[in-house]
């Protein structure tokens, strides 16, 4: 088994989902790097419905994708991995990132408000200047924002590679062990398990920040989930019970998300909730968390979508489109913000606009050499058309 279909529009999707939630991220009440005159809390429950396993599900699946690059050789492995995934890193925090932190300048608090030009704060981004401050504190550059999936992506690859190197009989057999623990209703009820007990025991000592370094609630949630997802890529009886729980699951997640909202519209502000209250709500989002990705991975295992050119095309374009939108979404929204458009009209507008922009990117960038790496797009070979991208490649 070389090629899941199913799971690259599991990933196609997932990445298509991330564009929507950050143009919603506009309009929540929730920190962001540029907000909206009408933002509120009105659009926050459905945000909150795929919060829980939104990046856990994009983590799995690259497990599996690692899964299946590792399989045709560790030995040449790392290197053309770390390029295909830290040039665009660089490239993204020096170049893509740049307008996120202008744009969250002008839109703070800065003393006098900020008057230079935007190439003048491009220099002192490059130089690390951390004398942009309001009120709420100061900016961080450079950054990677956005991109910080990316260099956690990286660091997982390369501890994973380093472990299959160093120990291939312990990771086979932990293979072997997952295909045959996760069976029954433990498909469902120990992820689930070690999720909520993690966000239970971490997520209020460690915040999430995405910095990389100090990050432990995150690498507790992401990294095992990576690492089941390299465990199980080839376990075809993992994947045949998940189809199986697909309605349990969804059933589940349905159930845990309901009782998450209520929590939050209950909690909302500065209402301090009971502990036991809290505990009960950290415990429904590891439940939540997992239970949907069983679910999403279930129906589209049951589906079994073919191979088609419209996939093969939005498989690879789907990293150049990750790196490009939240840049394209904030520019376009600061743009648009004096036009005092309504935010049921100017939300899909920015949708349409972020997505019509970074397809349009994408045709040049496929098309251009020298542009391919800087998006973790490989090397074109010839002038046939882009081989396909499936789950084994990215």
């Amino acid at each position: 088994m070389s090629r899941r279909h199913d799971l690259d529009w599991v990933r196609v999707c997932a990445f298509g989902l991330l564009v929507l939630y950050h143009v919603g991220m506009y309009y929540v009440s929730w920190d962001w790097h540029v907000k909206s005159a009408a933002a509120g809390p009105t659009l926050e429950p459905l945000m909150m419905f795929s919060a829980p396993w939104r990046l856990s599900l994009l983590f799995l699946v690259s497990g599996v994708a690692t899964a299946f690059m590792l399989g045709k050789g560790s030995k040449g492995f790392i290197g053309p991995r770390s390029w295909r995934l830290l040039v665009p890193l660089v490239f993204g925090m020096l170049v893509i990132v740049v307008p996120q932190a202008y744009y969250e300048l002008l839109d703070s608090r800065y003393p006098g408000g900020y008057h230079d030009g935007y190439l003048a704060f491009w220099w002192r981004y490059l130089k690390g200047d951390g004398s942009f401050c309001d009120d709420d504190g100061c900016l961080t550059v450079p950054t990677w924002n956005h991109l910080w999936f990316v260099a956690y992506l990286w660091v997982y690859t390369l501890v994973l590679w380093i472990a299959v190197r160093l120990a291939p009989r312990l990771m086979a057999a932990l293979s072997d062990a997952a295909g045959r623990r996760l069976a029954g209703l433990a498909i469902l009820v120990v992820p689930a398990l070690y999720l909520a007990l993690v966000r239970l025991g971490l997520v209020g000592v460690f915040p999430s920040t995405h910095a990389l370094f100090g990050d432990w609630y995150n690498h507790a949630q992401y990294f095992p989930v990576f690492v089941l997802g390299y465990l199980v890529a080839r376990t075809d009886g993992v994947w045949e019970r998940l189809r199986a729980a697909r309605w349990p699951a969804l059933a589940v997640a349905l159930a845990a998300h309901l009782g998450i909202a209520v929590y939050f519209s209950v909690y909302s502000g500065d209402i301090t909730p009971p502990e036991v209250l809290r505990n009960a709500q950290r415990l429904l989002w590891g439940i939540a968390q997992w239970s949907a990705i069983a679910a999403i991975l279930g129906f589209a295992r049951q589906i079994d979508p073919p191979d088609n050119p419209a996939l093969r095309y939005l498989a690879e374009a789907v990293f150049p489109v990750y790196i490009l939108h939240q840049t394209l979404i904030i520019v376009f929204a600061w743009h648009l913000k004096p036009l005092g458009i309504a935010p049921v009209i100017e939300g899909p507008l920015l949708v349409v606009t972020t997505f019509a922009a970074c397809f349009a990117a994408y045709e040049v960038i496929r098309r251009v050499g020298i542009l391919r790496p800087l998006f973790g797009l490989k090397r074109r070979v010839g002038r046939s058309d882009p081989k396909a991208v499936t789950v084994t490649q990215d």
